[in-house]
């Protein structure tokens, strides 16, 4: 179940079903490194609404530059988000720690086949389709709502990767809610901010996924992510401190991601595009790997209530700004299928 990490651990070549074709090789030669991404950096502080941060006034001009960024660009590092360093250091630490667990011990916390939660690859609904796997390991839990949360999943080692997970997922569980509020006002959708909030958290969900790249012999045939957007509302990333990965296409050029200290790097998902009438872009970006040093990162994300319909907003469409998108129902195999054919559900949606 945990094969990459047994790869990595006994230095055996990569197999085939890791492997990129030539005709479709992934990356460009490693020795040419690609440019970085200028992302904006968001001050939170200065978007803060009464629930988080000074609870000033939004500032109008940094609600534009939210919305330019997230127009342009569908990411943004953001800093002052209440987050502590401590605590993003002690997230990287305990999952750190459960990888270096005998496999007996990360054994218990493994995902079945076809499920969602656990440790290990992410399920595949296209199974009569050949696709190339990632080259990564991955825990995914759901934090919200609490009554959600499936503990089996969540392991007992170390002995505070509960606590710090508990503590993390609440701290991002206000920013996240103060975000779609900040989204909100940059778009003038209404006074109290809850256009997005009330489209999403009746019946959401947030997850948390936790991502190992280890190093990889082959990195330029090989992706710890393939190609994608994510088929969520938004997603918060928690990048590894030292090693870069995460690359982003931008008006058809891959671009890098750079590591900004203390910074959460904030991106718009599927739905969120099409609940902003397109007003917001959700990028399509991968993961690349390092050929010896292995990478970690951590992901949460929202995601919409299960069989709802996600469509534009009616505030977003009139005779200036036609509706863009068809409504379409979220679904979470859907969802898995898009990301293993390489599809989008914007791209489905779009009238």
């Amino acid at each position: 179940m945990d094969s990459v990490h047994e790869i990595a651990i006994t230095g055996q070549n990569l197999p085939a079903k890791y492997i990129y074709t030539d005709s479709i090789n992934p990356s460009q030669d490693p020795s040419i490194p690609l440019p970085l991404l200028e992302i904006p950096v968001i001050d939170f502080n200065r978007l803060a609404t009464p629930s988080i941060g000074t609870g000033e006034e939004l500032a109008p001009s940094e609600l534009e530059r939210l919305r330019s960024a997230l127009s342009s660009y569908g990411y943004v590092m953001v800093t002052n988000h209440g987050v502590e360093s401590s605590l993003m250091d002690r997230v990287r630490l305990v999952f750190k720690q459960f990888l270096a667990l005998p496999m007996e011990e990360r054994l218990k916390c493994q995902k079945e086949a076809d499920g969602f939660e656990g440790f290990g690859s992410d399920m595949m609904v296209t199974k009569d389709v050949p696709v190339v796997h990632d080259f990564s390991a991955r825990l995914r839990l759901t934090t919200w709502p609490e009554d959600k949360r499936q503990m089996k999943y969540w392991p007992e080692q170390p002995h505070d990767f509960r606590e710090v997970l508990d503590e993390y997922s609440s701290k991002l569980l206000v920013l996240h809610d103060a975000t779609l509020g900040a989204m909100a006002r940059s778009l003038s959708l209404d006074d109290d901010d809850s256009a997005f909030l009330n489209a999403v958290r009746e019946g959401g969900s947030i997850s948390a996924r936790f991502n190992f790249y280890p190093p990889c012999p082959t990195p330029d045939r090989a992706l710890g992510l393939k190609p994608h957007s994510d088929g969520t509302v938004i997603t918060y990333l928690l990048q590894d401190g030292e090693v870069e990965g995460l690359q982003v296409l931008k008006d058809e050029q891959w671009f890098r991601v750079p590591i900004v200290p203390d910074a959460l790097v904030l991106h718009v998902g599927d739905h969120l595009e099409i609940m902003s009438n397109g007003e917001f872009k959700s990028p399509v970006h991968r993961v690349v790997l390092n050929p010896e040093r292995q990478r970690m990162s951590v992901v949460i994300a929202s995601f919409p209530e299960e069989g709802i319909q996600i469509e534009p907003l009616e505030g977003l469409v009139s005779g200036e700004k036609p509706r863009l998108y068809r409504q379409v129902k979220y679904s979470v195999v859907d969802q898995v299928g898009y990301y293993w054919s390489g599809t989008r559900v914007t791209d489905d949606a779009r009238i």
